[in-house]
């Protein structure tokens, strides 16, 4: 598995905020982009592909919820996740939140173990999310440096699942369906 610092967009109008978040993912391995508004917020996901924002909802001009819905709707960052990280803690706003595309909501003031807990499973989770461009003769997978892998080392590099091999019937039969062994074992 890559070793690539997972780059983690904080997005809060406080700056009192972004510089604790800051710190906190910092300090826990994490590459760390701000944003103070939902405009800076777009511009951001744009130029880099963060791999998780945490997304303030109550800011000036665009709030958090018209953020997510319009990255939501970006073909090449709707895979993103979205974990909303803010003070409204009624039922109706966290239910709005996972509406308009968030994968999680962290209400105010946060602990700080639980909130890089979620971080670390939504970043898990979305490993193998998103496009992969794959040839479509031969099936192979193009990594981010531009070689083309078989699809199950690309798999085992970016997850943690390690295949076993067989041959399915299907293919048996493509195989070895004219040699004699294989016609008197019916």
């Amino acid at each position: 598995m890559s070793k690539q610092k997972s780059l983690v967009l904080a997005v809060d109008d406080k700056p009192q905020n972004l510089q604790f978040l800051g710190k906190l993912l910092s300090d826990n391995g994490y590459e760390v982009g701000m944003a103070q508004n939902g405009e800076q917020t777009l511009s951001f996901v744009k130029k880099n592909e963060p791999d998780l924002i945490l997304l303030d909802i109550m800011m000036p001009g665009m709030n958090g919820y018209e953020v997510c819905e319009r990255l939501k709707k970006d073909f090449s960052a709707r895979h993103i996740p979205i974990i909303f990280l803010t003070a409204k803690t009624d039922s109706e706003d966290i239910v709005k939140g996972f509406n308009v595309g968030g994968a999680d909501y962290v209400t105010k003031p946060f602990n700080s173990a639980e909130l890089l807990a979620r971080i670390k499973t939504h970043i898990e989770i979305r490993t193998l999310r998103g496009l992969l461009p794959m040839c479509s003769k031969c099936k192979k997978i193009r990594n981010d440096e531009g070689f083309w892998k078989q699809v199950d080392s690309y798999i085992e590099e970016h997850s943690q699942i390690t295949f076993t091999h067989g041959i399915c019937p299907d293919c048996l039969i493509e195989l070895y369906g004219d040699e004699d062994w294989f016609k008197k074992r019916k």
